[in-house]
């Protein structure tokens, strides 16, 4: 009935359908993914409603990709589309007639539909916005039918139903699927539904099918719904991690039942004065076995480990590589004029409507949006229902007794509604600790450059859990916010200043327009106070071509590159400094987070890596370095800085972990191996030069990585710091990356 195989769908530069294959023969088959996994987008696909860039759809032995909506529905294709598209000023009987075809031919009639849903014929003469949401549901569902089409393409029917329409739903499903010349796609958020109704249930994963398996196997294993779905999750501790494709997940299976990973030896340091390719049979990698995810997340006043939806994918599986949080909107549509004042406001209403009136009074368009989880009524412009209806598992998951779990509920679904919307120009919010916690993550979720604002009581401490890789300004409340008084009447005035200044002084569309037209291809170079020659000379030999974007490798640093290559902002990456994974591997402070390496692997931009500074760990002053490492080879960098030597075992494990990453990038890659040493201490006769140690970790590399004419190791005769290596490393870049004028986002 239906068959697409590697499917391509863009919007603008970002790669929404990534090689899409499925095949769907007769009967019901669900579709199941998170939110902004791209299952509307393969539905609007296949009708017709958004561009395809390469592949196939077939329908009925008939390819239908390029033909236009209308036609497509000519062929015997019905489309049920989220949120129902219901015209208001039409009747249910003028829209049962408009989609009527009236040959009388068909299995489907006007007076059928009325026997199917009794509702629908009790209200045939009141208009679309007079009915409730399942109603228009039926009514979507009837248009479809009506058209008599051999296959049924539905998208969210159950969303935001009572309990007895989803039953209704349900058993009209299996009504249509008894019919052996019938086919259904059903895109579905409620696993019960999906599983219940449907034979098979294709997951989807990153623009990607990542699986398809029989309906019960899904229904019955319930630690697999946490893992790729996201099903079951009540506190924030509870982590998720995505899974491979299915050909990486195969690899990955396999690679569990080999040995030990001893395998064939290793391959000493050569003398060669050129740099050398690395070529080595394919072998599966080991996924590596290391502590549990780090950070505990912003802290709120109800002491919760408040990790937001973004940090917390990845934090229960080492072995797979952490899904990115929902897909954006294409930058351009999102950016506009509106400021957006996002809050509690069952606690927080007069001071985030005084910087509202703040705003007004500066000549700005303002939204609120509530965030309250007390079901308290608020006066805004988007009410709490409205944004926990964006939850995976709509509102039911944060109306709830459990306030720290009410409350990371409703942040996970605040960060989704932010994707959604279109015309922002600036989002500002004042909370205390928990607020705080609660608006951040979907600010983070705003492009880098959108102005986000928030007047806080805890600005004046540790705010990296709440800023994260986002430009998020951070403004000291001073004084508690509970009531205007003179403190805080000055304070969120100043606040509301400060963001219409930003949001009045942003570029037009056609300043931003003219700007991408301008601009260099932005690459991403890591660096660290140890690399810095070897980064200062690459950039040296780069700048007149490329935007040269730094990023300090502090943990937060590699956080922020990579959520520039997921927007798109940045076209290559040149990951010199990759010492992150060694305090993520030690337990250091400057922690890279599980999913280190995966927007390369999402995005599959052209990657230069190397294992700048993996010769170390950093912690803070002397003084504060764990009582176990006191005995370890210790170098004060300065005063608040101690360096750490990481030890042969440290270096094979963060092999392991490189290796694994690399395996999986699909773009062009080329990782570069220091062979004189990893930092500017770690040379002959500095106090980090152990050849034993940077011997463990390159050989683990060499044995686990898998080759491919795309992949490549590279061994170098130099320290990273030296001119041959500089060279090696932009020759690096150049063989695997043409520089071509690029869209950028802002």
């Amino acid at each position: 009935m239906l068959a697409i195989r590697d499917l391509q769908v863009y919007y603008g530069e970002s790669h929404a359908i990534q090689g899409v294959n499925l095949t769907l023969p007769h009967g019901v088959m669900s579709l199941v993914g998170r939110n902004g996994m791209g299952k509307t987008t393969l539905c609007n696909a296949i009708m017709g409603l958004v561009p395809t860039r390469g592949g196939s759809i077939r329908f009925n032995n008939r390819e239908i990709r390029g033909r236009t909506p209308n036609r497509i529905a000519n062929l015997g294709i019905g489309y049920v589309p989220q949120g129902r598209r219901i015209f208001p000023s039409l009747t249910v009987d003028e829209h049962l007639r408009l989609a009527s075809r009236g040959d009388g031919e068909g299995a489907w009639s006007i007076e059928r539909i009325y026997s199917t849903f009794p509702r629908l014929a009790e209200r045939r003469n009141n208009g679309g916005s007079q009915l409730s949401g399942g109603e228009q549901q039926m009514l979507a569902i009837s248009r479809a039918l009506l058209g008599n089409p051999h296959l049924l393409i539905m998208d969210e029917p159950t969303e935001g139903l009572a309990p007895v329409i989803v039953q209704l739903v349900e058993r009209i499903l299996r009504e249509i699927a008894a019919d052996g010349d019938f086919a259904v796609l059903l895109v579905e958020q409620n696993i019960g539904v999906a599983t219940e109704v449907a034979e098979q249930v294709a997951i989807m994963v990153n623009g990607r099918i990542n699986r398809v398996m029989p309906a019960a196997e899904l229904a019955a294993d319930r630690a697999l719904q946490q893992r790729l779905l996201g099903v079951g999750r009540h506190g924030a501790d509870d982590g998720i991690a995505d899974e491979a494709p299915s050909h990486d997940a195969d690899r990955s299976r396999s690679s569990d039942s080999r040995a030990d990973g001893r395998g064939n030896g290793g391959h000493g340091r050569r003398a060669d004065t050129e740099p050398r390719v690395f070529t080595a049979p394919m072998r599966a990698h080991t996924p590596m076995a290391g502590p549990a995810g780090r950070g505990q997340g912003a802290p709120t006043r109800w002491g919760t480990s408040f990790a937001p939806l973004s940090e917390r994918i990845g934090a229960a599986s080492r072995t797979a590589p952490a899904m990115a949080p929902p897909r954006p909107r294409l930058v351009a549509e999102q950016l506009g004029r509106t400021a957006l004042v996002a809050g509690t406001f069952d606690t927080k209403g007069a001071e985030l409507m005084f910087v509202r009136d703040r705003l007004r009074e500066r000549g700005m368009v303002t939204r609120t949006v509530d965030l309250s989880t007390t079901r308290h009524a608020t006066h805004t412009d988007v009410s709490a229902a409205d944004v926990a209806s964006c939850h995976p598992r709509g509102g039911r998951a944060v109306f709830i007794d459990d306030r720290g779990a009410a409350v990371t509920a409703m942040s996970e679904a605040f960060e989704i509604w932010v994707t959604r919307q279109r015309d922002i120009g600036g989002m500002i919010s004042a909370a205390g600790s928990g607020g705080t916690a609660l608006v951040s993550p979907g600010m983070r979720a705003l492009p880098v450059g959108v102005p986000k604002l928030i007047v806080s009581t805890v600005a004046s401490g540790d705010v990296g859990p709440y800023v994260g890789p986002a430009d998020i300004t951070m403004m000291y409340s001073v004084a508690d916010i509970q009531g205007i008084n003179s403190v805080t009447e000055t304070i969120l005035a100043n606040a509301a200043a400060a963001l219409a200044g930003m949001i009045a002084a942003a570029p037009t569309p056609e300043q931003r327009r003219a700007r991408r037209a301008a601009a260099k291809p932005a690459i991403g170079v890591t660096m660290f106070g140890v690399t810095t020659p070897c980064v200062q000379g690459v950039v040296r030999r780069l700048r007149g071509e490329l935007d040269c974007l730094v990023f300090h490798a502090t943990g937060v640093g590699g956080r922020s590159m990579e959520k520039l290559v997921d927007a798109g902002d940045i076209a290559a990456v040149m990951d010199l400094t990759t010492t992150e994974l060694a305090d993520r591997q030690v337990g250091g402070v400057f922690a890279a987070d599980d999913d280190r390496m995966g927007a390369i692997i999402r995005t599959g931009v052209p990657y230069v890596g190397s294992l700048g500074a993996l010769d170390m760990v950093n912690f803070g002053a002397m003084d504060s370095v764990p009582e176990r490492f006191r005995a370890r080879r210790l170098v004060v960098h300065n005063p608040n800085v101690t360096l750490m030597r990481t030890t042969v075992d440290e270096c094979r494990a963060i092999g392991e972990f490189i290796a694994s990453r690399l395996n999986r990038m699909t773009g062009p890659v080329r990782f570069l191996i220091p062979e004189g040493g990893f930092s500017a201490i770690d040379r002959p006769g500095q106090p980090f030069h152990d050849p034993t140690a940077d011997a463990a970790l390159v050989d683990t590399l060499e044995r686990l990585f898998e080759p491919s004419p795309n992949r490549r190791l590279v061994r170098v005769p130099a320290n990273i710091n030296d001119e041959a290596f500089i060279e090696a490393a932009v020759s690096g870049l150049r063989e695997i990356y043409r520089p071509t004028p690029q869209r950028r986002s802002a």
